[in-house]
């Protein structure tokens, strides 16, 4: 497992010249690189982290957001699939995932790192951010964010953190 590197407030926060999107995001970055990876019972509480968001710099609306963004999350819980799957994407999905992230998806998929089900979260997640488009590396972090969320998934997770952090194989690029 890689060891998280913090990001400075200041490179997180920028300089309300963000869309509400990044901004989310950001959050979501933040909550990641200093929460979502630590033990469970070690975990300060979610007011308490609010609290932290807000007095690092992020305003209330995009913590709040950015908090029901994670709950959604949750809310899909594990799906399931036993046959081979096929995805045509939806012209919305076409407009906010570029051909970029959907040969992504495709190619983390292929191999081994998505599951149909856990793609479909991804999707979800990334369509769920309110902007025109979704970057490439916004979608690799999305990615990442849902196979933590999967508990039986550690490994997929692993070789995920590893692909974000640019620490991947050169033979799988």
């Amino acid at each position: 497992m890689v060891i998280l590197a913090q990001l400075p407030v200041a490179a997180i926060c920028g300089q309300n010249k963000h869309t509400m999107k990044e901004k989310i995001f950001d959050v979501l970055i933040y909550l990641f690189e200093n929460y979502m990876e630590d033990e469970m019972d070690r975990l300060p509480d979610n007011d308490a982290i609010r609290t932290e968001l807000m007095e690092a710099g992020f305003e209330q609306l995009e913590v709040v957001r950015a908090f029901d963004w994670l709950e959604s999350l949750t809310e899909k819980g594990v799906m399931t699939t036993t046959s081979a799957t096929f995805r045509i994407f939806s012209e919305q999905e076409q407009r906010k995932l570029d051909l970029d992230c959907r040969n992504l998806l495709l190619f983390l998929e292929h191999s081994g790192i998505l599951s149909p089900p856990n793609r479909e979260l991804v999707i979800d997640r990334a369509m769920a951010l309110a902007d025109q488009s979704i970057t490439l590396d916004e979608l690799k972090w999305i990615a990442l964010m849902v196979l933590l969320s999967q508990a039986d998934d550690a490994v997929a997770f692993a070789r995920m953190e590893d692909f974000v952090y640019d620490l991947t194989p050169a033979y799988l690029h």
